[in-house]
């Protein structure tokens, strides 16, 4: 297990060992902090009948996030025991403040820290906007709670199916899921799905999608008028038991070295970084925390 660990993320072997055991409870995903990182590396060895769409739900991750990590695999059908990286680690996003929800759009994921814990960190996979839906940006606040929420249907969406209703009562193909979370925008929820698969996609019209069992764990926790910062950041990173982690994901804002550069050089780390460590990072963009340190 550490040496799976420290092969597919570049770890040192001390720092590895201290993420064994992050979890708390992990059904919840909440995970202890270890400075600006949380969780663990992990391998699964694929069994006929497998895809990477099926284990990216078993293991509470999206699926852009499993094929990012498993390039070379074939995501529908991987063949009989091939070794698949399962990358939950995870670089905290940069906010003034870690408290309430943090989601980075960049990387389709949620961040919650309960109030009066300040070392734990529960996270989730999310579906967000399509092009041309873009889920905004910005600090909103959690205005109201509803469990089985019915469908009002958008105009935008009635014109392009008008065979839905003006309003769709909640069930199994209510595409709010059982329970949702309105943000002080108005317009944007975050919600469960009937259509799981999206997870870790550019799916919806501006809204957050969460996997049907992962939504009842955050309307349990969130209250009214909970913070939720909606941050991109397509390049965090975090200097970590004395060694500098990056973690780059996919997107105009993302690619290329010049911008792991600046950005490293704006966070006053690039004097402890490898240069060809950080090429071979940005070459590879497989979303998971990279020690890119001499």
């Amino acid at each position: 297990m550490l040496w799976n660990i420290v092969r597919s993320t570049g770890l040192s072997l001390a720092f590895a060992a201290s993420l064994l055991f992050p979890p708390r409870c992990a059904g919840a995903a909440e995970y202890y902090l270890h400075g600006d990182i949380i969780g663990t590396v992990a391998t699964h060895v694929t069994k006929p009948g497998d895809s990477l769409i099926e284990l990216a739900r078993t293991y509470d991750l999206g699926y852009n996030a499993i094929v990012a990590a498993n390039p070379v695999v074939d995501p529908i059908l991987p063949y009989p025991g091939t070794t698949v990286v399962i990358p939950s680690l995870w670089i905290i996003p940069d906010v003034p403040r870690r408290q309430g929800i943090v989601i980075n759009i960049s990387e389709m994921r949620l961040y919650y820290f309960p109030p009066g814990h300040p070392s734990l960190a529960v996270t989730f996979p999310i579906g967000i906007g399509d092009e041309g839906w873009e889920t905004p940006t910005g600090t909103y606040r959690i205005i109201q709670k509803i469990i089985h929420p019915a469908w009002h249907v958008p105009r935008s969406i009635q014109q392009q199916r008008p065979e839905l209703p003006a309003v769709m009562p909640p069930g199994p193909d209510n595409p709010l899921g059982t329970h949702a979370l309105r943000l002080s925008i108005g317009t944007v929820l975050i919600h469960g799905t009937n259509r799981p698969f999206g997870i870790g996609r550019k799916v919806s019209h501006g809204c957050i999608h969460l996997y049907p069992e992962d939504i009842p764990l955050l309307f349990r926790q969130a209250r009214i008028g909970t913070r939720v910062a909606i941050v991109r950041q397509p390049i965090k990173a975090a200097l970590v038991d004395g060694r500098v982690m990056i973690e780059l994901h996919g997107g105009p804002e993302g690619d290329g070295y010049r911008a792991a550069y600046d950005f490293l050089v704006r966070k006053g780390l690039i004097t402890r970084v490898d240069p060809e460590k950080l090429a071979l990072a940005v070459a590879k963009q497989s979303g998971m925390p990279v020690d890119v340190s001499w």
